[in-house]
């Protein structure tokens, strides 16, 4: 199954997804706007759905450009994300190959759904994209053992690891400059691990900056596979349904780039994964107004 959170006059509604097109499934369906929710139906469940999907008529369908996408989950889960998982990318990068991979997590209030803007912090020049598989946890667990990891995947999507490489380097953890308000992209398609290869390898992953294209690689590349990650993972913490991991990036960054090629106001960021789908967002520059009705909003 393939679908999307979107944002339907004023309500978060979920929507089948079939090609470029995108329809509202029924307004009691909206308990699946919710990752954790959704990764927890059971399987005749997600059939079901998948059987009013086909029996919508061509009129339910619109294109995927027409929908505002949403966020898509009430409260999040965790999102914990693995630096250095390219060999090229820890090169460029200056980087050892590492043994164990650099984990850090990111806080709901850095991550945007795809269409919004990703926000350069006021603070810094030096905001950075990051193409990335997201993995989407469907059944929890403690300790998972790798080789039965991949039981646990629900679903996969898009992630942009939008970066502020300046307070990324102030201290050895990567925290600060990974958690600005509204840098880190979500979505908008979330594909179940049924229709893709088993761990989402083999799968070309890329990006664009304003149509140029910045990253090309394979998810092959990971030196940490998504059934690892999960075993890795879940040896220090409890997984739980609708939890994240964002599996890293491959070469092609800006930063690495001789001049450095950073994302500013204006810009438009692409992460396109096969199988999966495109994530696009505008680029903005914060600013003290952006503050204000952020502070007003909350």
């Amino acid at each position: 199954m393939q679908f999307t959170v979107v944002s339907s006059k004023g309500m978060k509604r979920l929507a089948g997804v079939r090609g470029n097109k995108a329809a509202l499934l029924p307004q009691e369906r909206d308990g699946g706007c919710d990752l954790a929710t959704l990764a927890q139906l059971p399987l005749p469940d997600l059939a079901a759905l998948e059987r009013q999907l086909d029996g919508l008529p061509a009129s339910a369908w619109s294109p995927l450009g027409d929908f505002e996408f949403a966020l898509p989950f009430v409260r999040p889960g965790k999102l914990v994300c693995l630096g250095l998982n390219y060999a090229e990318h820890a090169k460029e990068g200056g980087s050892k190959v590492p043994e164990y991979p650099s984990l850090f997590v990111r806080v709901p209030t850095s991550l945007v759904a795809a269409g919004q803007p990703m926000m350069c912090p006021s603070v810094s020049d030096k905001f950075d994209y990051e193409a990335e598989l997201l993995v989407v946890i469907g059944r929890g667990g403690h300790r998972i053992a790798e080789a039965d990891a991949l039981a646990h995947v629900f679903c996969y999507s898009c992630f942009n690891d939008g970066s502020v490489r300046d307070y990324q380097r102030k201290t050895a953890q990567w925290t600060a400059g990974k958690n600005f308000d509204k840098t880190g992209a979500v979505g908008p398609i979330f594909v179940t691990a049924d229709e893709l290869p088993p761990g989402a390898q083999g799968l070309s992953i890329v990006s664009r900056l304003n149509g140029r294209t910045m990253q090309n690689d394979s998810t092959s590349q990971m030196l940490v596979s998504v059934g690892k990650a999960i075993a890795i993972i879940s040896e220090i913490m409890t997984l739980e349904p609708g939890d994240m991991i964002a599996m890293g990036t491959p070469s092609g960054v800006g930063y690495a780039r001789n001049p450095p090629v950073l994302m500013k106001q204006g810009d438009v960021i692409e992460v396109e994964i096969e199988g999966i789908g495109i994530l696009r967002n505008p680029v903005v520059r914060e600013s003290q107004k952006t503050l204000e009705v952020d502070h007003v909003a909350a």
